[in-house]
């Protein structure tokens, strides 16, 4: 049988084509894909798609947006083998994020891509990468399975677990990266997975979509010069359940103790601070040094090699969930679906 693949298009560069008489990058109509790409029809595969209306630039994306995404798919899970989400590449990273939490107990593959180039250039990227999607999501084994059964981030030379990539540059067709993380599959003549890098199901459950997300969280980068009247304002932010501390090295932080009294409130008033280092390899090592020692003493929760991306909307995933600080504070600390991997103390 046909695979049945689902393009899912929210916006981005990938869906701009030149109007002739303007000049102007317009939004891409999908009701012709098979004309625009024609190398399409080459795969042979039974192809639909949904269209955001209206398409969306990927820096507008929100929670919400996040949220009609799961239901999309929730509601085509039966009908389709896999799935590809065409997206800006501005946060195409928190997408991936939010969507492999969201799409609790998947077993199918969503694949996101984007371009650096629109559709309709003559050098654009965006063609391979919808096609190289495409193939992946319909990729199976011998018995059947798909082969990729998570949220995953194809672009270029790369299929990246979506919850481990950043975006790493603006200009380069590789544009994403997964610094703590083996890449799932290598693009060049032909599509080698990596199959121990997979994400393993050995029971594959009914898909159960989440579709809340609580947004009453926040980040704060460490910086010398931050001022304790700035971060005492940031920490007393009515309404606030949740830190992303963006600490230095591998968790460290001050040790004056006006930053560490603050913080000391801030945990113990409730709110679940999670540390994360703003290096883009490694991971946080919480006594390695004074100050990551410190921060782990007052109940500031490791955040191990997680990205930034996967810990925000991790945060905002489970206080969505509708449970206390603690029970967050808990299961923030450990993998759901392979976001990070935990770092002996050292």
């Amino acid at each position: 049988m046909k695979p049945r693949i689902l393009i899912i298009y929210t916006g981005g560069t990938i869906g701009m084509i030149e109007d002739p008489a303007t000049k102007a990058l317009t939004p891409f109509d999908f009701s012709h894909l098979m004309e625009n790409v024609p190398k399409v029809k080459m795969l042979d595969y039974h192809i639909d798609n949904i269209q955001f209306e209206p398409p969306i630039d990927s820096s507008d994306m929100s929670p919400a947006h996040w949220a009609e995404m799961t239901r999309i798919i929730a509601k085509n899970y039966e009908d389709y083998d896999g799935f590809v989400v065409l997206h800006g590449t501005d946060t195409m990273a928190y997408t991936a994020s939010a969507l492999s939490f969201m799409l609790e107990n998947l077993s199918k593959p969503v694949i996101i891509t984007g371009s650096q180039l629109p559709i309709g250039e003559v050098r654009t990227d965006g063609e391979e990468n919808l096609i190289t999607a495409l193939q992946i999501a319909a990729d199976r084994d011998a018995a059947g399975i798909s082969t990729v059964r998570e949220v995953a981030i194809l672009f270029e030379n790369y299929l990246w677990r979506g919850n481990r990539s950043t975006k790493r540059s603006a200009d380069n067709f590789n544009a994403f990266k997964s610094n703590n993380y083996p890449a799932l599959a290598k693009i060049g003549l032909g599509i080698h997975f990596d199959r121990e890098a997979l994400a393993k199901i050995d029971s594959p459950q009914p898909l159960r979509p989440r579709y809340r997300l609580d947004t009453s969280v926040m980040a704060i980068d460490l910086f010398p010069g931050l001022s304790e009247k700035i971060l005492r304002h940031q920490l007393e932010t009515p309404g606030l359940k949740g830190i992303v501390l963006r600490t230095y090295g591998a968790g460290n932080a001050s040790t004056a103790p006006w930053f560490v009294e603050a913080i000391r409130r801030t945990v113990k008033r409730g709110v679940v601070v999670l540390n994360v280092t703003q290096c883009v390899n490694g991971g946080v090592h919480a006594n390695r040094y004074v100050g990551g020692g410190i921060l782990g003493s007052l109940g500031v929760i490791s955040g191990h090699d997680i990205t930034f991306e996967a810990a925000i909307t991790k945060m905002m995933f489970l206080f969505g969930m509708g449970i206390g600080s603690a029970e967050v504070a808990r299961r923030i600390a450990e993998p759901i679906v392979g976001e990070m991997t935990l770092v002996s103390p050292k």
